[in-house]
């Protein structure tokens, strides 16, 4: 068995089967619990627009039976041992969960690999799941948030499969088969594409041992990739009934994961996050424009962006913009000490609160596996944190004003709703 080099920290260890299926173990002595997860590395930007909806409708559809258990004898099994299950489907990954006593983590690794690779996708189990997404889709249609997402999303990727919304269209769920399900199971579930990890008081060794059991056979594949999205830029716009209120996102392209994007996410940290803040300062407490603002970066392999994402009255939309273009204009000419001090600290304590949950840490060590084949030491990222310098700040709101915004709204509007755009 092949074992990684550059290992992050010494409660971290990673090892690859023979067929590419990566192992992260990470030892937490002190917990009576651990965390399994099963992450896959596919996701809406990895479909056809033809099949924008199926990784979502694959996770629902996993828990509807094996080979070997039915879909009660599944949440029976977890449940009697008091285990908790869940999953979630994003744009680049799919991931399994399981959590409970720390002595049975072996048991949720055989779980999972049962879940994961030997699903049935019976059809009548499909017919009445079908439904259940169905509605989720409705209600996200009618969520003006959900709504200014995704609208955001088409805008700053245009025709790339980043644009494309997770839970898919409606035509799509309506006729996804068994059969559809299956194909795209076999071609995107592989070795290659596969990450566990589990976290707890646990015997890393003996772990590795009962993933080889649950997952060695799993055929190796290569690696899902597809390229990298130009970012487009640009405005979207549309009015929801029932809505009292406008819901705003405003973003910039920013380097990804692999990029230079520390000095980004600093950037976002020192403009928005907190009451101190001065988006939340000038914004909010000074001008009352928002009830709810807030500002992140959002960096992954393939994309970095800087968001900016509000609620307000449809009456502020107007100086909410003008506002916060003279506040980013003002980044670019000087940094405020004290905000890089708050800045700095707030992302480090962030960072140290996630190291306290562990499916966080697991989250966060397949994220880097996908991307660098490596987990980043925990002293890396800080030093890299503490490097960063105002001048580098400055240059950072200079190039994303440079690049153009990427701004969509969605429920009650002003008439000219982004027809005349100012951010400066």
């Amino acid at each position: 068995m092949e074992q990684v080099t550059g290992l992050a920290d010494p409660d971290t260890a990673v090892a690859t089967l023979p067929n590419g299926v990566r192992v992260v173990t990470i030892r937490l002595p002190h917990s009576a619990s651990a965390s399994v997860s099963v992450f896959v590395r596919t996701g809406s930007r990895n479909e056809s627009a033809r099949l924008n909806g199926i990784s979502h409708v694959v996770e629902h559809m996993a828990f509807k039976g094996t080979h070997a258990r039915d879909a009660h004898r599944l949440n029976l099994d977890a449940e009697r041992l008091g285990a908790q299950v869940n999953a979630h489907t994003d744009k680049d990954h799919t991931a399994y969960h399981m959590s409970g006593l720390a002595q049975h983590a072996g048991v949720f690794v055989h779980m999972l690999g049962d879940i994961v690779r030997h699903s049935t996708f019976p059809e009548d189990e499909l017919e009445r799941e079908r439904q259940v997404i169905l509605q989720e889709f409705i209600e996200d249609e009618d969520d003006p948030v959900s709504t200014a997402f995704k609208l955001f999303d088409k805008t700053c990727f245009g025709a790339h499969p980043l644009a494309q919304p997770v839970i898919g269209t409606r035509r799509n769920i309506e006729r996804f088969t068994r059969d559809d399900l299956l194909d795209y199971v076999q071609r995107q579930y592989t070795g290659a594409n596969v990450i566990v990890g589990v976290a707890g008081d646990i015997d890393p060794s003996a772990i590795v041992d009962e993933v080889r059991a649950a997952f060695g056979t799993m055929p190796g594949g290569t690696a899902n990739a597809i390229a990298a999205p130009s970012y487009a830029g640009g405005v979207s716009v549309r009015r929801q009934a029932g809505s009292s209120q406008s819901h705003v996102m405003l973003g910039f392209p920013i380097p990804a994961l692999q990029g230079d994007h520390h000095a980004a996410v600093v950037a976002a940290a020192l403009f928005g996050e907190g009451m101190s803040s001065p988006l939340m300062h000038e914004i909010r407490e000074r001008r009352g424009l928002v009830y709810y603002a807030a500002c992140n970066a959002d960096v992954a392999d393939l994309w970095g962006l800087f968001l900016i994402d509000a609620s307000l009255m449809p009456a502020h939309v107007d100086e909410f913009f003008a506002e916060v273009g003279k506040l980013l204009v003002a980044h670019t000419r000087a940094i405020d000490r004290v905000d890089l001090e708050r800045a700095r600290n707030q992302i480090l304590v962030r960072r140290l609160q996630a190291h306290e949950r562990p499916y966080r840490q697991l989250e966060d060590a397949a994220q880097d596996l996908f991307a660098f084949g490596r987990i980043r030491p925990r002293a890396e990222l800080a030093a890299r944190v503490s490097s960063v310098s105002a001048r580098q700040l400055r240059e950072v709101f200079e190039r994303m004003l440079a690049a153009g915004p990427t701004v969509a709204m969605a429920g009650k509007l002003p008439r000219n709703a982004g027809r005349d755009l100012r951010l400066s």
